[in-house]
């Protein structure tokens, strides 16, 4: 009745891979979802215009994020509202070569609470704020200046 009878009772020494696949699969799909998250930082889907001079972001790049909720993101790292000026303070406190801060913030998001960060921004000892935005699908710069590609190229 589905016992095998017969010699060779030694011990096998084939793996059972079952449970280790059951545990790489858990961690892929762990990793698929938390990774996006963490490179993604915050989730601001910023106003859209046309003419705009493409800027990449670099790594010396300071970035103020504000999400949909008024939520602020300084590079990338959630931080609380009210901890926010002493943070930036951290930063614009040292010598630096420029004091520019770039905000990126929700389309949908209040102008009040983008003023008002600006505000915080200005206290804490930034110079320079500028607003990110993204260019219209479908568009490109009417400025002359704004298409000319790294490499000379138009």
């Amino acid at each position: 009745m589905g016992m095998s009878v017969g010699g060779g009772g030694g011990v096998k020494a084939e793996p059972n891979v079952t449970p280790m696949i059951d545990v790489m699969l858990v961690l892929l799909i762990i990793f698929m979802i938390t990774i996006p998250q963490i490179n993604a930082g915050f989730t601001a889907v910023p106003p859209e215009g046309q003419n705009l001079k493409p800027h990449p972001e670099e790594d010396g790049d300071q970035v103020l994020g504000i999400d949909d909720q008024g939520r602020y993101y300084l590079n990338k790292q959630a931080v609380r509202n009210e901890d926010l000026e002493t943070l930036v303070r951290e930063i614009y406190g040292k010598e630096r070569d420029d004091y520019i801060m770039y905000v990126k913030a929700h389309k949908d998001l209040q102008y009040l609470k983008v003023v008002d960060a600006l505000g915080v921004l200005s206290r804490a000892g930034v110079r320079v704020a500028a607003l990110i935005t993204e260019q219209t699908p479908g568009t490109e710069s009417l400025v002359e200046s704004d298409r000319i590609r790294p490499g000379g190229s138009q």
